[in-house]
């Protein structure tokens, strides 16, 4: 779990070498290099593998899968859909419990998302002149639910509510497969709870790309939705530049910045961290604060905490690559978030309210010591796919309106095109557009007529 110290770091004599930093001491190469993500460091070789497995999917599609899923899954799969029997099998060996804890988050999640809706609406912008906005469902979607080292059913609702409140005419839904063949049953479940029936086991960026590019047994959608490692997110980016087919956002490895002042918890800080550490080894953790004493008390929990881990091994090496950041003032923190623009930003401060203002870059926001980043994963109401890799900057999480396109459509009568048009015209012709300013100009003619 250690990472080497570098000439900057401060320690602590008998504590593991952390990536412990203070800011004030960092230049500005020093400063980048401590922001950039793992994924980051190995995009260049991502890039190719992915490549690879897109054309081979694109150009032998069903074989192509069989291949890479023997290869990646280690297991041998004649049949991709999930049949009704695999359906009724994950209902039967689901605990009720967490049945029925799916079932509590789903009524959250879409009480959220519902209230959040766009609606359509008409203006008019001058007499005669009516324009609006209509909308309309995204018809074929494909959800993403990754499985890997771990199955996430949660990630099936946040995908699945949505797409159902948009009202999306196709959903198609990909989980990798187990070793034995079959997809996780609490996933199945949870896509069977949000009326999802069409389910493939395919994984990684081979499902991606049978998404995005149709094979015998797998429909082409118009558009990707779902987290994943740097592979599944690669994909995502490739197949959007090819116009093969739109995505939701980048969304790969995990990640959280936590900004804590003297009076935070540690125990709780250092957890929050870990919940976010032990999703991938290419996640990454950031612990921003002004206190000293107070980073020395994370990392000792730190410690303890990681112990007792059963997903140990891979929080550790995730930690190798994440920060535990001095700075001089909250201030500071706040500058140095939105230059990262985190997946998840908890504010451990005793007033992190007074605070949200200065936050200009973030997936979604967890304010004070009982909210931890948890809940937004599981349970709060809010979606937890959200942007990755700094991708906050410009893109928003998962809503309802991701699975919707918004259509502007006007209509002019006579008296509209007299009132407007001349204003056209005159745009027009700046422009050295004369066919647009023709196609005013007669109607124009035939009104005045």
């Amino acid at each position: 779990m250690s990472a080497t110290a570098s000439p900057d770091s401060i320690g602590t004599g008998s504590a593991p070498a952390w990536n412990r930093l203070q800011w004030s001491t960092l230049d500005a190469a020093q400063r980048d290099r401590a922001l950039t993500r793992p994924a980051q460091v190995v995009a260049e070789a991502t890039r190719g593998a992915v490549s690879e497995v897109l054309d081979a999917v694109r150009q032998r599609g069903d074989e192509a899968l069989r291949e890479l899923t023997a290869r990646f899954d280690r297991v041998e799969l004649d049949r991709f859909e999930v049949s009704a029997g695999e359906f009724a099998a994950a209902e039967a060996v689901v605990p009720v419990e967490l049945r029925q804890a799916m079932l509590d988050a789903k009524s959250r999640i879409e009480a959220f998302h519902r209230a959040g809706m766009a609606s359509a609406y008409a203006i008019e912008t001058a007499p005669g002149v009516l324009c609006e906005r209509m909308i309309r469902p995204v018809p074929r979607v494909g959800l993403y639910v990754p499985a890997g080292s771990a199955p996430l059913p949660s990630t099936a609702l946040m995908l699945c509510v949505p797409a159902a409140l948009a009202g999306c005419r196709q959903v198609v839904l990909c989980t990798p497969p187990r070793t034995d063949g079959t997809a996780d049953p609490a996933v199945l479940v949870a896509a069977k709870l949000c009326g999802v029936g069409s389910v493939f086991k395919l994984g990684g960026a081979q499902a991606i790309a049978a998404l995005a590019f149709g094979t015998e047994s797998v429909p082409r959608v118009d558009k990707i939705f779902g987290p994943g490692n740097s592979y599944v997110d690669e994909a995502k980016r490739q197949v959007a530049q090819s116009g093969a087919a739109a995505i939701d956002m980048p969304a790969g490895p995990s990640e959280v910045l936590v900004i804590a002042d003297a009076g935070a918890d540690a125990g709780f800080v250092a957890a929050d961290l870990l919940s976010q550490a032990e999703h991938g080894p290419d996640s990454q953790v950031l612990l921003l604060s002004d206190s000293a004493a107070f980073i020395d008390q994370v990392e000792a929990r730190l410690v303890e905490q990681l112990a007792a881990l059963p997903r140990a091994a891979i929080a550790a090496r995730a930690l190798s690559a994440s920060r535990l950041v001095l700075v001089d003032s909250l201030e500071e923190a706040f500058s140095i978030s939105n230059t990262y623009a985190p997946e998840h930003l908890i504010l451990a401060l005793r007033e992190p309210r007074a605070w949200l203002e200065r936050v200009e870059a973030a997936g979604s926001v967890f304010l004070g010591d009982w909210t931890p980043e948890a809940l937004g994963d599981y349970c709060s109401g809010t979606n937890h796919v959200l942007p990755t890799s700094g991708a906050a900057r410009a893109w928003s999480g998962v809503s309802v309106a991701s699975f919707q396109n918004f259509v502007s459509v006007q209509a002019a009568t006579p008296e509209g095109i007299a009132g407007i048009g001349n204003c056209a015209v005159t745009m027009a012709r700046a422009e050295q557009l004369d066919a647009h300013a023709n196609a005013v100009v007669l109607r124009l003619k035939a009104v005045a007529a």
